[in-house]
């Protein structure tokens, strides 16, 4: 009996590896929204470090969060670092292409809670008396992410802050 339980519980673990084994390389998670201001008013908050606490989400994490801004002080080659809480972690991002007022393109690179290197892109689309953005995080996923996935939804976890910070966005520029 005891060798029958112990045979399917293998059983089960190699499939559940194996349907992680399955899964996508790779991930994106992507939100907009429709913001009623044009896009010239909308991407100076984007691509502007030092104005990104009036609207990310991550601002609030830790507010003990060390800050580090080098580089450009805007646009393509500025670079923030940051060290915090559990929540925050350790990471740099650095814009890697600006195109005024359409698109902030970043390279995203997290140290703790765990290592990974990811592109962030917010495109901005005007349309008439609104302008839609979209914010959208690619990167890998290696096994133990494809595994974590199988238990945990990303796309809803993330997205959710995301969506947070379009709303916050939103606010600050339809004022």
């Amino acid at each position: 009996m005891l060798a029958t339980i112990l045979i399917i519980v293998i059983v089960v673990i190699a499939a559940v590896l194996i349907y992680a084994a399955t899964q996508a390389n790779d991930f994106v998670v992507s939100r907009s929204a429709s913001i009623k201001a044009p896009a010239e008013a909308i991407f100076p908050l984007i691509n502007d470090f030092r104005r990104w606490p009036e609207w990310s989400p991550y601002e609030k994490l830790d507010p003990q969060m060390k800050r580090t801004l080098s580089g450009a002080e805007a646009g393509k080659g500025a670079a923030y670092a940051w060290e915090g809480n559990n929540k925050a972690g350790i990471g740099r991002m650095e814009i890697a292409n600006s195109v005024s007022p359409l698109l902030v393109a970043l390279r995203l690179d997290f140290e703790k809670p765990f290592r990974a290197n990811n592109t962030v892109d917010f495109t901005l689309a005007p349309g008439g008396d609104a302008t839609t953005v979209t914010w959208a995080m690619k990167g890998a996923r290696p096994f133990i992410a494809k595994l974590m996935g199988l238990f945990m939804n990303f796309d809803k976890m993330i997205g959710k802050d995301f969506e947070a910070g379009l709303a916050n966005l939103k606010r600050v520029t339809e004022r």
